[in-house]
């Protein structure tokens, strides 16, 4: 259900049942409205207080649901402050991991995850695993990981990972992410629309990137333009595109042309399948809800799916493939299981100066 719910945000084309799906969905989007606006009024007018860090904090975030690509965008940002000789921490959520988020927990001291995805959260444990030196700290509050980590590590950055809306923490650059195909969906705060709060919330930002997972380079561009001229702020434009698909384990490429299956359980999830199918022969796809913790069935289902199909080759997406290694680990897996990589192209520098 979150899942077709998830993709109405999104469809052009409505069916009739549809269209009273969302209306009726519209009576419980105002008072989720009302509360959110009255929070930011709050917070605007400082009633509410904002916590002030010794690290410079960088929010990187977006008004809409996920799959609008912040952790790559994340990752990116590390890695520059990183190439400063900064010390760089990231505050992630956590979201459906094992260990609670209502207190901090270290996931990488810079080395590398020191949990797996299930544990920790495949957002943590992909960061982690793919920005070494950084640390990387998981929890709910982000005032609490904040003073983790100036009581443990005193770091010059510190990034916080879907940071928009938790204001209780102040922050010296707030960067604010929009796809350039979904945009803002059909306009609706949750839970009728992906909005997570109107869009009177985009003046908090002080930069906007427009993410563009498609190959259509004009059209994205030409969004930019059109957020420039509607709210009037510094815009830039972010490019992923898809790399190459290795193996999980053997890290052997996945030659291009090759029939495939697909699987993910992430947010805006098309953008992946249009990657895939730019490279290889896309034979069937399996969506799980955004953030699933996968279990042995979901593999088991998986790799029926494909055999099904007559399909030796399965790709998903990185973050899936961290979920899925502490269980196909010890299976003598009869299909040969893929990550696809992706590449992002941007100018970090401009984005990050202030």
């Amino acid at each position: 259900m979150k899942l077709f719910i998830s993709q109405l945000h999104y469809k052009k084309n409505l069916s009739i049942l549809e269209k009273v799906i969302v209306q009726a969905l519209r009576v419980l989007s105002f008072p989720y409205a009302l509360v959110t606006a009255l929070r930011n009024t709050m917070y605007d007018k400082k009633i509410l207080p904002s916590y002030t860090s010794k690290s410079f904090v960088i929010s990187i975030g977006n008004i809409t649901t996920g799959g609008v690509g912040k952790t790559p965008f994340t990752l990116e940002v590390a890695k520059y402050y990183l190439s400063l000789n900064k010390k760089v921490a990231i505050v992630s959520r956590g979201y459906g991991a094992k260990l609670s988020n209502k207190k901090p927990h270290l996931i990488s001291d810079g080395s590398g995850a020191l949990f797996n995805a299930t544990v920790a959260g495949d957002e943590p444990v992909w960061l982690s695993n793919n920005c070494k030196g950084a640390y990387v700290v998981t929890c709910a509050s982000r005032i609490k990981a904040e003073k983790f980590l100036q009581k443990n590590y005193n770091p010059d950055i510190i990034i916080l990972d879907d940071g928009f809306q938790h204001r209780k923490l102040k922050r010296d650059l707030d960067i604010l992410l929009v796809d350039a195909k979904n945009k803002f969906g059909n306009g609706y705060t949750l839970p009728a629309g992906p909005l997570r709060e109107s869009l009177s919330g985009i003046k908090r930002a002080d930069k906007i990137v427009v993410v563009n997972k498609n190959f259509d380079t004009q059209n994205a561009l030409k969004y930019c333009d059109y957020l420039k001229k509607r709210f009037r702020k510094s815009i830039y434009m972010c490019k992923i595109v898809p790399d190459i698909a290795y193996n999980i384990y053997t890290g052997e490429v996945l030659p291009k042309d090759t029939k495939i299956m697909a699987f993910s359980a992430i947010g805006q999830s098309a953008g992946f399948y249009d990657f895939l199918k730019k490279d290889f022969r896309l034979i069937a796809v399996l969506e799980f809800e955004d953030h699933h913790t996968y279990e042995p069935d979901d593999i088991s289902k998986i790799i029926h799916f494909a055999q099904e199909e007559n399909i030796e080759s399965i790709v998903t997406t990185e973050k899936d493939a961290v979920k899925i290694l502490d269980i196909v680990k010890n299976i003598e897996l009869p299909v040969k299981i893929y990550a696809l990589k992706l590449k992002t192209y941007m100018d970090i520098k401009e984005v990050c100066g202030v």
